[in-house]
């Protein structure tokens, strides 16, 4: 593979590593909201965020953690026929769905954009009482989206090189090379 692929895979599983062990502590986040909320029902008078927080906090975690799980191969994936099939013929079907995949997310990528700026625009607010602006959670909805679809062209990157017999070695990254460049001296 050229350069810039292996240069684009290694900062694409790098920002998504980063981004989706961020996105593993928001599951802390969420149960404190809800901790709250259960304390303050029982207790005192219930607040009215607590709800839809503990939800843009769910949106998040799914969604900045989504390219993490898919850097790590660690998605649902229907296992009837997949794991009967030789490696080569696993790459194959992994290359013509991950193509379908990456088609998918440009047009969900393309409306969360479109939604982000009517949000920003009109100053859009959720419907409940305690009224959020729609703004950030869509904002982050994007970044989420658009850290998928980059790791799912690395993937195919991946793929593509694994059927051509080069693979590409996702866990080498640029601090291991320096680490071996200096041992290896």
């Amino acid at each position: 593979m050229p350069k810039a692929i292996v240069t684009y895979v290694r900062w694409v599983d790098a920002v998504n590593r980063v981004v989706g062990r961020f996105a593993m502590y928001l599951i802390f986040a969420m149960i404190a909201i809800l901790l709250y909320s259960s304390i303050t029902k029982t207790f005192f008078i219930p607040a009215l965020w607590t709800l839809e927080m503990a939800q843009f906090t769910m949106v998040a975690y799914y969604l900045l953690g989504g390219g993490y799980s898919m850097q790590l191969d660690s998605h649902v994936r229907m296992d009837l026929l997949y794991s009967r099939w030789s490696p080569k013929t696993r790459t194959a079907v992994d290359l013509v769905t991950i193509g379908f995949l990456i088609f998918y997310l440009v047009f969900l990528l393309y409306g969360g954009f479109s939604s982000t700026q009517y949000a920003l625009k009109y100053g859009e607010e959720s419907y409940s009482s305690w009224a959020p602006p729609m703004a950030p959670i869509k904002i982050t909805m994007c970044v989420g989206i658009a850290l998928m679809l980059l790791q799912a062209v690395a993937v195919f990157f991946k793929d593509l090189a694994k059927a051509t017999g080069r693979p590409i070695d996702p866990g080498k990254t640029h601090e291991k090379e320096r680490i071996d460049g200096e041992t290896s001296a």
